[in-house]
């Protein structure tokens, strides 16, 4: 059963690894055109997720480093793993295009907190 959220009734919405599972351009302008209409005026949006970088040899860098880490976790069978469910299941977007978006659905600022390899921590407010 799908309830629908009431429009303006949240001061804050999180989204701690969530988004990166979204599939096409449509689902991303859909799903933050979602959030400021169930925010209050000066309610706010938190992200932290997975992101790919905008250019191939830092992306690759990026990528690279990434499965350095999964390999220390758990051995090259297991950054395999990781690496073809993210091919298979997921779509993360650069900061760049979310702060974009963030701003093109209509919120009024947005800030980006930390990026650091392949994930970062970002927000925007509504007026």
């Amino acid at each position: 059963m799908h309830r629908a959220l009431p429009k303006e009734s949240y001061d804050v919405v999180l989204a701690a690894t969530v988004l990166h599972h979204m599939r096409d351009d449509e689902d991303w302008r859909a799903a933050f055109e979602k959030v400021i209409s169930v925010l209050r005026p000066g309610g706010s949006f938190w992200i932290t997720d997975l992101v790919v970088q905008e250019t191939v040899p830092v992306h690759e860098l990026m990528w690279s480093r990434y499965g350095d880490y999964l390999e220390g976790l758990g051995g090259v069978e297991y950054r395999q793993k990781v690496f073809e469910y993210i091919d298979r299941e997921d779509s993360p977007r650069p900061v760049t295009y979310q702060l974009d978006l963030l701003r093109r659905v209509g919120f009024a600022h947005v800030e980006l907190l930390h990026k650091n390899s392949r994930f970062a921590a970002f927000g925007a407010w509504k007026e």
